[in-house]
């Protein structure tokens, strides 16, 4: 899954660590989301998407190669 995470942040002027505390998760977990690097709930990404009032579709794009979709 890509994130937009990055982008919507810091057009906010918004650090990671004000990110992760309204997340209620730490500021290595939001660099880690930032650069693909853990997987994400569907919880936290809701979290998230109420924190910058966006959908969780605003936020998050699914990424599926050719063989993955049926």
């Amino acid at each position: 899954m890509k994130s937009n995470i990055m982008s919507i942040r810091k057009e906010r002027n918004m650090t990671q660590k004000e990110l992760a505390a309204m997340a209620g998760v730490t500021r290595q977990t939001i660099n880690n989301l930032e650069h693909n690097r853990c997987n994400l709930s569907l919880g936290l990404a809701y979290r998230i998407a109420r924190v910058f009032n966006l959908s969780v579709e605003d936020i998050f794009e699914y990424e599926n190669s050719p063989s993955q979709v049926q």
